[in-house]
């Protein structure tokens, strides 16, 4: 079959699916959800760079979308980031790979997250999110207690990703779970992230217990001390935070988690202890890599540090793999553009800290930010976190139309019910002795 034959195909089908995909948008998101959490970042095709599965569906979905979005100051820095990495790469200041990782594995998935309420409410998305997320979860347990990961058996797509994601990673004598993730801090950091939104959902409290406690012992079983620890940012938050869970659900939620954690915390401890030098390495070499902080460029990518010896630091260890987020990016483009990216986290994340305006998906991404530091954007990981950005943004603008609570309103959060009972003044009993 000729390259024309084949090329004209593809693109038969890309309209026949954004077709479809416009006239169910329900369907649409499902897809794209299941895309994310159960094909392998290496599934994809090569259209001059390589597109994986996850991207070339967000991107469908982006273009079945139609109607018109309220613009945040968000939006302004993202696309000044945008117009940087471009200008960037025509000067030949970064490199393809930097460019294209920019554009498709944050730009367009920030992009889809501020888009996708333009096509499904809120409250169904993030029910598709947490029932998925907790099928996920599910087979990564299964995965954990048989030792079988079945993703890994996928072969279709790029062999070069395959190699560097597919294989399994051992901690203290168990297979850390990874399901499609490809990696066992990539799936516990986006379940902690999944987590939020099984809060945020209007189910009754069981159900979001029984989800979340699925969502922890999956996270548990990565091993990873990123996904717990943003886990547990996550479930506080929320606790202190989020509107619409009552006293009742927040104390039961507490609860309920402090009893998991005296099953999960001895586990974990375990497995550390017997994993000795490599979980501590592991920690170590995330300290270290602040040495890099001296080859930053302000714009541009920085020198290949490949054998590279600055100030007495050697640096060509870190050649292979640099696990914070935020250095790469700054490796890439530059410590400019990274700050951009920065500066839009702050926009999505800092109306938690106003009374009512709380949500979900702001909620998601702030608990992530610790993480950022100890964690590189990887796999599907960088997708769904930008998502959520995107998302935490477009809920941000709706909460800016809602008139604030009145004066002397029910407390929304937590937080400030603990507040105002403790400011309250006591009543004074009256009567005769």
């Amino acid at each position: 079959m000729s390259t024309v034959a084949i090329a004209l195909g593809g693109l038969a089908a890309a309209v026949t699916a954004v077709l479809v995909l416009r006239a169910a948008p329900r369907i649409t998101v499902v897809a794209w959800i299941l895309v994310l959490c159960f094909v392998p970042i290496w599934v994809g095709v090569s259209v001059g760079p390589f597109w994986s599965a996850i991207t070339l569906m967000t991107v469908l979905a982006i273009v079945t979308c139609s109607g018109s979005i309220e613009l945040s100051p968000a939006d302004g820095l993202m696309a000044a980031f945008f117009m940087l990495v471009v200008v960037q790469f025509a000067l030949g200041m970064t490199s393809l790979a930097g460019a294209v990782s920019a554009v498709t594995e944050w730009l367009i998935p920030y992009l889809w997250g501020r888009l996708i309420l333009t096509r499904v409410s809120q409250e169904f998305l993030f029910r598709a999110i947490a029932l998925i997320a907790g099928a996920a979860a599910a087979l990564a347990l299964v995965e954990a207690f048989t030792g079988t990961n079945l993703f890994v058996l996928i072969t279709f797509g790029s062999d070069s990703l395959a190699s560097v994601w597919a294989p399994l990673q051992p901690r203290g004598g168990l297979i850390r779970a990874e399901g499609a993730f490809g990696h066992s801090i990539a799936l516990g950091a986006s379940l902690s992230i999944a987590a939020a939104f099984v809060l945020g959902t209007k189910w009754r409290l069981q159900i979001k217990l029984a989800l979340l406690i699925l969502i922890a012992a999956a996270i548990a079983m990565t091993l990873s001390r990123i996904g717990l620890v943003t886990f547990v940012i996550t479930v506080a938050l929320s606790v202190l935070v989020l509107p619409g869970l009552s006293r009742g659900a927040r104390a039961v939620t507490i609860a309920a988690g402090l009893i998991a954690a005296t099953v999960i915390v001895p586990f974990v401890s375990r497995v550390f202890l017997e994993a000795g030098t490599e979980a501590g390495g592991s920690a170590d070499y995330r300290l270290d890599l602040l040495s890099i902080l001296q080859v930053l460029q302000p714009i541009g990518a920085a020198p290949d540090i490949t054998g590279l010896t600055v100030h007495g630091d050697y640096l060509g260890s870190f050649a292979r793999s640099i696990d914070n987020a935020l250095l790469v990016t700054a490796m890439r483009v530059g410590w400019a553009p990274t700050l951009l990216l920065i500066a839009a986290l702050l926009c999505a994340t800092l109306p938690i800290l106003k009374r009512g305006r709380a949500n979900a998906a702001s909620i998601a991404v702030a608990a992530q930010l610790p993480g950022l530091f100890a964690v590189a954007f990887i796999t599907q990981y960088s997708t769904f976190f930008w998502f959520a950005a995107g998302l935490a943004v477009s809920l941000n603008v709706a909460a800016r139309r809602r008139p604030l609570p009145a004066l002397g309103a029910q407390p929304h959060d937590f937080a400030e019910r603990l507040v105002s009972s403790a400011a309250r003044p006591m009543p004074i009993r009256g009567g005769s002795r």
